[in-house]
């Protein structure tokens, strides 16, 4: 039989549901590849093999019965280790949750479950999802599977990694700033931010609760379509989930783009290394080709996301983490009083990183500068929105670069907080104005991936699926079913 990890994860659910694989055999075949490939690639933070193979003989023995599961039943995926899950470690990449085991699921974790998806394992990141290499993380440092000497991109840099590896055929990851878009982009993969409540943020360890959101990682537009069709929708248990019905995302896929219209603003482009801006204009004339139509949008005020993030996002941040203080969450180190215990148990449980940004949004936040700063920002963050919404009255999406330029060498912005920052120029926006957006392979150069983001009006996630279908059949992105590994070091 063919290599089943190198199969697409739609595929192998046909194949599943034919009778004709095993969900057992799909899921043993990539606890085999995790094994021989990560040590080499260090994806993964843990593995869950018995977990993982006792829920694909339940997967199997629903499929023997009839029973119907959901567009990936019997498909493997991976989890980022900030989501939550039963009985399995969930660390967020930190020294101060080592050893936190849950004691239930987040709700994208129970839909899988209910879906007929084995979890393979929790995938690394940055700590508390706070970087854009995957360097941050307490344990261990991930690498690109098209060059090893580059980073992964972040935060979902495991989550990433471990698809474009054939490690696992899809996953979950989370995003703030675009930690699901850029590291798909960095090792092209397709990755998807829905619109912020499309998915519940339940079980989710919060980092900036205004924007953070799950998304799938996938190696084809329509494995990410099928996976975010598992895990949307309302959840009562999360304020912010959106009851809006959730379509048949794959239902969307070959209907072509003819009548659409598009735009690339200018406040994208012109940031771009020349290589992603040729890959943007190929995606544009393959979008031209197909029927749609480009227009003229000013997003002038784009130009300020990165500075308004990097108020709103930190201050959220030092908020959300007060928690984590060895009284109510983490490990409590000894001192001569209260603050001494506060001062050990987070100074030592806490990277630098994360340190870095609890002290900016404890300053953005404090008396005398929270109307300078904090409030200040939010006001641009509604004109941004305000902005966006002007834009798509002519528009039905935007077409952009997804990074500023190609994977960089790894620790190459280790001790320049500020350039790791700007590495998130382009994904940032659509997170602070909870529009969906996708990043899709586009094409290559010198062996290393090069990805187009498209973003969309608020939960229009079929609409950008049906553009992606479009374009990926068309550009030489990421391997595809059956591909031979398209630069992936075997």
């Amino acid at each position: 039989m063919t290599d089943l990890t190198r199969m697409s994860a739609s595929r192998l659910h046909d194949l599943f549901v034919r009778g004709e694989v095993s969900s057992r055999e799909i899921t043993e075949a990539h606890l085999d590849r995790i094994v021989s490939r990560d040590d080499d690639i260090h994806a993964f933070l843990s593995l869950t093999p018995e977990r993982a193979l006792r829920q694909a003989d339940e997967a199997d023995l629903r499929r023997r019965a009839g029973e119907t599961m959901g567009p990936l039943g019997g498909v493997p995926v991976a989890v980022k280790d900030i989501i939550v899950t039963k009985d399995v470690p969930t660390t967020a990449a930190s020294r101060i949750l080592q050893g936190w085991v849950p004691p239930y699921d987040a709700t994208c974790v129970e839909r899988l479950g209910i879906s007929g998806m084995p979890v393979l394992g929790k995938t690394n990141l940055d700590e508390f999802a706070m970087g854009s290499s995957t360097e941050t993380s307490a344990y261990v440092r991930t690498v690109n599977p098209h060059d090893r000497e580059r980073v992964p991109g972040g935060s979902s840099g495991g989550s990433a990694a471990a698809v474009a590896a054939y490690e696992a055929p899809c996953a979950l990851g989370s995003e703030t700033g675009g930690s699901v878009r850029q590291p798909s982009a960095y090792c092209g993969v397709v990755g998807v931010k829905p619109t912020y409540g499309r998915v519940s943020r339940f079980g989710l360890i919060a980092f900036s609760s205004s924007m953070d959101q799950i998304g799938p990682l996938a190696r084809t537009v329509e494995d990410a379509a099928r996976l975010l069709g598992v895990v949307a929708g309302a959840d009562e248990r999360d304020m912010t989930s959106a009851h809006v019905p959730v379509p048949d995302y794959a239902a969307a896929l070959g209907k072509g783009v003819r009548g659409l219209a598009f735009a690339m603003p200018d406040a994208f482009t012109d940031l771009a290394q020349p290589a992603v801006a040729e890959a943007t204009e190929a995606a544009a004339h393959v979008l031209e080709e197909g029927g749609a139509r480009r227009v003229e949008v000013d997003l002038s005020s784009v130009a300020y996301a990165l500075q308004v993030y990097y108020i709103i996002a930190p201050a959220e941040a030092s908020s959300n983490l007060a928690r984590f203080d060895g009284v109510r969450y983490g490990p409590r180190r000894g001192g001569d009083d209260l603050m001494d215990m506060y001062l050990s148990s987070r100074g030592e449980g806490f990277g630098a990183e994360v340190k870095r940004r609890i002290m900016l949004g404890t300053f953005a936040l404090s008396e005398g500068y929270v109307d300078a700063f904090y409030r200040r920002a939010q006001e641009v963050r509604r004109r941004l929105r305000d902005d966006f919404a002007r834009a798509f009255e002519s528009v039905d999406f935007l077409l952009t670069p997804t990074t500023p330029d190609l994977p960089f060498k790894l620790g190459a912005h280790t001790d320049d907080p500020l350039a790791m920052y700007a590495e998130d120029i382009m994904t940032i926006p659509a997170n602070l104005v909870g529009v969906p957006a996708m990043n899709l392979p586009a094409m290559k150069s010198e062996g290393l991936p090069i990805g187009v983001q498209l973003i969309g009006r608020p939960f229009t996630e079929a609409l950008l699926f049906q553009v992606a279908s479009h374009l990926e059949a068309a550009l030489p992105g990421a391997p595809l079913d059956g591909a031979s590994g398209g630069g992936i070091q075997a």
